[in-house]
């Protein structure tokens, strides 16, 4: 995998990252139960950092990490209508929330899983899976706060 295909990878993961990102801000801000709002925010935070880890290996890479990798193709876009939904809605249900923060989840894992799929060198493989292994961890966190909601 030469440099540019490298860099388009990490590109589409700093969109996953972004739409993580603002999908979990707008459910931490919607939500009433307050340690779920706690969680979202760390959530949320988390993916602030893993857009700074990936915009620093495509720097490191050579490439241009200010572009705005959502709407590139291969991304995917099945995660749009959460963060449309979040920001209008005032006041919704908990079971709602979760189901959207799951769906966003589960496209996140995906993303990742596409990623490590790739040659990746095995620097950007080394953070890439440590962020894939987060992700999926609050995947299947957010799955257990969906069965009890």
């Amino acid at each position: 995998m030469n440099n540019n295909e490298v860099i388009a990878v990490l590109d589409g993961l700093i969109g996953t990252c972004k739409r993580g990102q603002d999908g979990f801000r707008n459910a931490a801000e919607t939500i009433q139960n307050s340690e779920f709002r706690r969680l979202f925010n760390i959530f949320s935070q988390q993916r602030a950092q893993f857009i700074s880890e990936l915009k620093s290996e495509v720097h490191r890479l050579g490439g241009d990490s200010g572009a705005d990798a959502e709407g590139m193709p291969g991304l995917p876009t099945n995660t749009l209508p959460f963060r449309t939904a979040a920001s209008k809605a005032t006041v919704r249900d908990e079971a709602s929330i979760i189901g959207e923060c799951q769906r966003e989840e589960e496209a996140a894992v995906n993303a990742y899983q596409e990623a490590l799929k790739g040659d990746l060198p095995l620097d950007v493989q080394y953070v890439v899976k440590r962020q894939y292994m987060d992700i999926k961890d609050a995947y299947d966190r957010i799955r257990i706060l969906q069965r009890a909601a």
